[in-house]
């Protein structure tokens, strides 16, 4: 078999091997070695599989994984996340929809914490929606706004995803953290609009809601709300300021998460020992994916892949191509999961980018918000499950899918902004550069 023939081979069998439940980074590492050895031989197979994982541990940049989760975990364990959802209340709910708004603003927050769609889907689904249902809010519009709303985590840094595709591509971490925050807060703004005049034009999606706070227990919600919004601006203030690296901050992060947690008496050494055990299990299950998708990439080159690529798009302008990448994202989107797809595409397009000098900064950008759409597009949408699972019968997946789908609409809509205008994703990073 030819090279490329070999290629084509090893994607498919990627592609099944995810369809059988086989780890992404099981599935292509041992793919990738054993294309390596029908191409090259096995000597030549077993050095490539000795040398890379060696070369890739060693980057520093990888121990801002651990950091930010440790930062999220803890976040999350001391309670520090709790009182975000009444907070955002108490400014947000005399609007129409406004317990869907506030849900929007208070995991737009909590993402920033926990760095996890999934985790502000499934925390929301119990804390928020309950309560919309209570208000005699539309089932849809109520876990619509949850669903989407956790996708915001991985396009607000600090987002475990942009530190992944950073790998993938070998740009900048701050960088993408920082060219993250408009688009992040474009599409939370934008949601809350959407959600705003659908309720306005159709009052019984989101009856009105009658807050019975009083002044003392409003004092109280915003006392246990201040330490993540605290957190998260010095975590991104010295990342603007160079003050810190990507690592810093996520150490930063997690040192203050510890210290606000010991201030509040919820710092203890159970939570410290779970927090520790749920973080070493997810930096470990990062490493195997980020491992086997360097494997995979060295495969695919070697395979002259890239190059097939580049002669197939050979006569495209570059916006007919960003549109292509766009339309074949968001169709992988609706059968498989975010990191799959990225560690799959990557070290294929990314040499037809540089060719075409696409800013690997924005295109990040517009790949983390083509993930989100797919968390909510179907019939996969892991964040509809989670919340179908968490409700139970309570809600049905197609009300679920039916309320996802006005936010799906919103998302594509910003993603044309973005694609139009790309200094909404670059002025920050271009400040940070004066």
């Amino acid at each position: 078999m030819e090279r490329l023939e070999i290629g084509f081979a090893g994607i498919a069998a990627i592609m099944l091997l995810i369809g059988i439940r086989v780890p992404i980074g099981v599935a292509m590492g041992s793919t990738a070695f054993f294309g390596i050895w029908a191409m090259m031989g096995f000597k030549p197979a077993v050095g490539i599989t000795k040398a890379i994982p060696f070369n890739l541990i060693g980057d520093w940049n990888l121990s801002a994984i651990p950091m930010f989760l440790f930062m999220g975990f803890v976040a999350v364990e001391a309670g520090l996340t709790r009182g975000l959802f009444g907070a955002a209340r108490i400014f947000l709910a005399r609007i129409p929809g406004g317990l869907a708004s506030s849900t929007v603003f208070a995991s737009a927050l909590f993402g920033a914490a926990s760095g996890s769609s999934v985790a502000t889907s499934a925390a929301f689904s119990r804390i928020a929606v309950p309560e919309m249902l209570h208000s005699k809010y539309d089932p849809g519009l109520a876990t619509g706004s949850v669903a989407a709303s956790g996708t915001l985590a991985a396009l607000i840094p600090p987002s475990v995803l942009m530190i992944v595709y950073c790998l993938l591509v070998d740009t900048s971490i701050n960088t993408l953290f920082m060219a993250g925050v408009l688009p992040g807060i474009l599409t939370a703004l934008a949601f809350i609009t959407m959600i705003t005049l659908r309720c306005m034009l159709k009052p019984s999606l989101a009856p009105r809601y009658v807050d019975q706070s009083t002044r003392a227990e409003k004092w109280a919600l915003l006392r246990d709300a201040w330490p993540l919004p605290v957190v998260t601006a010095i975590v991104m203030g010295g990342i603007f300021t160079g003050a810190f690296t990507a690592t810093e901050s996520g150490a930063v992060g997690a040192f203050l998460a510890c210290v606000i947690a010991a201030l509040r008496g919820r710092l203890n050494r159970p939570m410290l020992v779970r927090s520790v055990i749920d973080t070493a299990a997810g930096t470990s299950a990062i490493f195997m994916i980020v491992l086997g998708a360097a494997l995979f990439a060295r495969f695919v080159a070697l395979a002259t892949i890239p190059n097939w690529v580049m002669g197939f798009f050979e006569g495209y302008d570059t916006l007919t191509i960003i549109l292509l990448i766009c339309v074949l994202l968001v169709l992988m989107g609706t059968f498989m999961e975010e990191i799959s797809i990225m560690l799959l595409t990557m070290p294929v397009l990314v040499p037809l980018l540089h060719q075409h000098g696409v800013d690997l900064t924005w295109f990040g950008i517009l790949v983390i918000k083509l993930m989100t759409i797919g968390l909510i597009s179907p019939p996969v949408g892991m964040n509809v499950f989670v919340i179908k699972t968490s409700l139970g019968d309570r809600v049905s997946l197609n009300q679920i899918f039916a309320g996802v789908s006005w936010f799906i609409a919103v998302d594509l809509l910003v993603l044309a902004l973005l694609i139009g205008f790309p200094q909404i994703a670059l002025w920050l990073p271009g400040m940070m550069s004066r």
